[in-house]
């Protein structure tokens, strides 16, 4: 990676642009508030951000967010609300766009909070879902972000706390009455990966400067396949570092040091 910025830094920029002009982007925390804020102030000016504690914004916070419901990000909010009407926005089908965090992600995109290793005994009992299973089923579609290793990103997951596309077969989300489009991609620490429009298994978008197809493929989980469209994942721009810095500016989200 390239000391210009950390790989941190390259997700926002790649997270950020996933972002469209006029989404309503369910946000969440970490590097997914500092995406909103890259978008909304440099190709996305239309897009408002909707915060699960009950807050909808039209601009990022003026001052460091170190949790969702800081000062800062209150004041100057169009609506404080509380977490049932964020969810019945979503519910509506309103949210284009939402953030999910989580331990563990298959090759179909499910996403696990839960635990890791057997319901009976488990090595590790996590946070559980936290509304990521509302974002999975009910956004029109959501993106992932996470750091790539074998861990991380398997097979199969533990626990399907989130459903992505479920076993991977055309039509499962509809046969199965999730009301969303389901996961559009994963960024991670080395590359994005993204899913065939119709749902079924990830495949290698892009690699980060720096990082070697096959640095990705063996830090992979299962057999990843490559677009053949698979290029670098573009540098963050000028711009989009200057906005990731100030809305993080002591590289505590991005693990920029001072």
């Amino acid at each position: 990676m390239s000391e210009r910025f950390t790989a941190q830094e390259l997700m926002v920029a790649a997270a950020a642009r996933e972002i469209r002009d006029g989404d309503l982007v369910f946000v969440g925390m970490r590097l997914p508030v500092l995406a909103y804020g890259v978008a909304r102030n440099t190709h996305a000016p239309n897009a408002r951000a909707l915060f699960e504690l009950g807050l909808l914004r039209d601009r990022p916070a003026d001052a460091f967010l170190g949790t969702m419901g800081d000062p800062p990000n209150v004041a100057g909010s169009l609506w404080a609300t509380g977490t049932s009407s964020t969810m019945a926005l979503m519910a509506q089908g309103d949210v284009n766009l939402g953030f999910i965090g989580g331990a563990e992600v298959d090759r179909f995109g499910n996403l696990n909070t839960s635990y890791i290793g057997s319901p009976a005994r488990p090595q590790l009992k996590l946070p559980g879902s936290g509304g990521g299973a509302d974002i999975a089923i009910l956004s029109q579609r959501w993106v992932t972000l996470m750091s790539h290793e074998p861990r991380r990103l398997v097979e199969r997951v533990s626990y399907v706390t989130s459903p992505g596309h479920g076993d991977g077969s055309p039509g499962w989300r509809r046969r199965h009455g999730l009301l969303g489009g389901g996961p559009a991609a994963i960024v991670t620490t080395l590359a994005v990966l993204r899913f065939p429009p119709q749902g079924g298994e990830a495949y290698l978008g892009s690699v980060h400067p720096g990082v070697e197809v096959a640095q990705v493929q063996a830090a992979t989980g299962w057999r990843l396949e490559v677009s053949e469209e698979c290029a670098a994942t573009p540098e963050p721009s000028r711009e989009e570092l200057a906005q990731i810095r100030r809305l993080d500016p002591g590289g505590f989200w991005t693990r920029r040091s001072r």
